[in-house]
């Protein structure tokens, strides 16, 4: 355990931002499994409204630097690729 005030201080602080980023990741995987579920069961319409939502929450985790924005750009072309493979 550190013994430095300010140590001590960035323990909390890091814990903080890991409980926040861990938020952020699982509130993205949510939705990305919303998205896959519709593409499973073939509803195009669903899946569209799905990718839409993901789409926005990886950029705003990409924003927050919760990802890298290659890390989010990909996963949201992977997305939109399964997507537009419904007929």
């Amino acid at each position: 355990m550190a013994n430095i005030k300010s140590a001590k201080k960035r323990v909390l602080v890091i814990e903080t931002k890991t409980a926040r980023n861990k938020a952020i990741k699982s509130r993205v995987k949510t939705y990305v499994k919303k998205v896959d579920a519709a593409v499973a069961a073939g509803d195009k319409a669903a899946a569209q409204a799905a990718l839409k939502e993901a789409i926005s929450e990886i950029n705003k985790a990409a924003s927050k630097g919760v990802y890298h924005k290659n890390t989010a750009s990909r996963k949201i072309s992977r997305l939109s690729l399964a997507v537009n493979k419904l007929a």
